[in-house]
């Protein structure tokens, strides 16, 4: 393998649980980077997205078969991983010669557990990029992976890690492979008109909540770009490849208020013109009341504040570092400047009761959010708050470990009560909020409408959001408007119908 230019296939597991599917098609922006470091480190370079594109294990199998790669990367949440796994057997079927790689959170912490597997021969743990460039050297040259530092390998049958690699000091140095990117399959439902692009203009998290995985994968570490070559990325974006909206991947995008401000005004003053979707904190929001209005103006359409539970006892435990007031501020203000606001709740912790969701999900309608989810809490097996869940875990099915169902088994209720109680949850916040439907702006309203009419066609809430729909109590003149854009709803029958 060692007398050719290597090629370095880059996999998606064939892992759903019907929850990102129903806004968009999300391409894989970690793969971007990687395949840009791979490629300047001399590999020919392949991104195999079978996840996005709904593909099996056997059209994995077929595209092994023609591409011929020395080297197989596979990427792994904790959800994805037996998947992932399945990718790096398939590759060992294919051709025992392969190098399989896996990378991705869950693999960096749980490596122990990953090379247990025979057909995988190594995890990239923390940040990839600057390792998968020397892995490609070292295959290339025949020499062992056993030296690469930000691996963690087998020596001789037993896991082992070798030295710890740092975080890329520069993050405008990075090159990512935007052209290897199939662009037509990946937009937002929203506003599918417009290619869709994932983005990043920073890296990592302070912060020390407890149930996350990011803030551990970072070391509580944040590294930003340079706002120019940010904005510049959005333009190249934009003119070359036809990108009109686009979500930043950033944890927490808005950590430094000057560099922020100066991303905004460029954003303005060049009018990119690429509509912004983005996550961020409360305290941040609270902190930038007074720039809202210039959110806007930059394209920002669509903000995620991570609220996370209504209930102060529970943010305390999961360390957020936030008040509930807060959130509601937070929440406020975004609606105020016209900005699409949305957020989630985790669910499912040991003492849940069926009054105390019902209390969460009162609350939730108080915060006044355009959109709110209902989650069920994952708690990651290496998360913090892994220790004090763990005795309440039901299952060890990584499949499950999705947010969707239920794997916590509170004292009183079922996992299937759980989960029967996560889907209600959902539409009773959906029916209260399109029973106001009215009161909203009117760019509110039709997003609003669009987004019930993705979740009723491709979301895990289908069912439950038709059943939300068509209730009796919803104002006929909201029906009108669901019918109107395309929302088949059972009529209720008229007084004297029958006659």
């Amino acid at each position: 393998m060692g007398s050719h230019r290597p090629r370095l296939l880059l996999v998606t597991p064939p892992y759903h649980a019907g929850v990102v599917e129903s806004a968009g098609v999300w391409m894989p922006l970690h793969f971007v980077y990687l395949a840009g470091a791979a490629r300047a480190a001399g590999a020919e370079v392949r991104i195999f997205d079978a996840m996005s594109m709904f593909l099996t294990h056997e059209d994995i199998a077929r595209e092994i078969e023609a591409f011929r790669p020395d080297i197989v990367g596979v990427t792994a949440i904790t959800a994805m991983e037996p998947d992932a796994r399945e990718v790096c057997r398939t590759a060992k079927r294919v051709d025992p010669r392969i190098v399989t790689v896996m990378g991705n959170v869950h693999p960096t912490f749980m490596w122990r557990e990953v090379l247990a597997d025979p057909a995988i021969d190594a995890v990239v743990c923390g940040e990839g990029e600057e390792t998968i460039a020397d892995l490609v050297r070292a295959v290339a040259a025949g020499d062992s992976l056993g030296h690469v530092v930000g691996l963690a390998v087998r020596d001789h049958g037993f896991p082992r890690r070798t030295s710890p690699r740092a975080f890329t000091p520069d993050l405008d140095a990075l090159a990512p492979a935007w052209d290897l990117v199939d662009w037509p399959r990946y937009f937002y439902r929203p506003h599918p008109e417009g290619r869709f692009a994932i983005v990043s203009s920073s890296r990592g998290c302070r912060q020390q909540c407890s149930f996350c995985s990011q803030q551990k994968f970072w070391e509580r570490s944040w590294r930003a770009r340079a706002p120019e070559s940010f904005v510049s990325e959005l333009e190249l974006l934009r003119d070359r490849f036809g990108v009109r909206v686009a979500m930043l991947s950033d944890e927490t995008p808005t950590v430094s208020r000057p560099r922020w401000e100066r991303i905004l005004a460029l954003l303005v003053e060049r009018q990119v013109g690429v509509e912004l979707l983005m996550e961020t904190r409360v305290d941040d929001i609270l902190r930038d009341e007074d720039l809202l209005e210039r959110y806007r103006a930059a394209g920002i359409s669509h903000v995620y504040v991570g609220v996370e539970s209504a209930d102060q006892e529970t943010l305390d435990r999961f360390r957020k570092g936030t008040k509930v007031a807060q959130g509601k501020r937070a929440i406020e203000r975004l609606n105020a400047a016209g900005i699409i606001t949305e957020t989630s709740f985790v669910l499912g912790t040991p003492e849940e009761t069926p009054e105390s969701i019902r209390r969460t999900v009162e609350l939730a309608k108080w915060y006044e959010p355009d959109m709110a989810f209902f989650l069920a809490l994952a708690p990651w097996p290496y998360a913090d708050l892994w220790a004090e869940m763990e005795p309440h875990v039901a299952t060890r099915d990584y499949r499950r470990y999705n947010l969707v169902e239920p794997v916590v088994k509170p004292v009183a209720m079922t996992l299937e009560e759980v989960r029967h109680a996560l889907f209600k949850a959902t539409g009773d916040f959906f029916h209260h909020k399109f029973a106001h439907l009215e009161a909203l702006p009117e760019n509110k309203r039709d997003y609003l409408v669009k987004v019930l009419k993705l979740l009723i066609e491709h979301s895990y809430l289908g069912e439950e959001m038709a059943r939300m729909a068509a209730h009796a109590e919803m104002p006929e003149a909201v029906k009108a408007m669901l019918r109107a854009a395309g929302i088949e709803l059972p009529l209720p029958a008229r007084a004297g119908a029958a006659e």
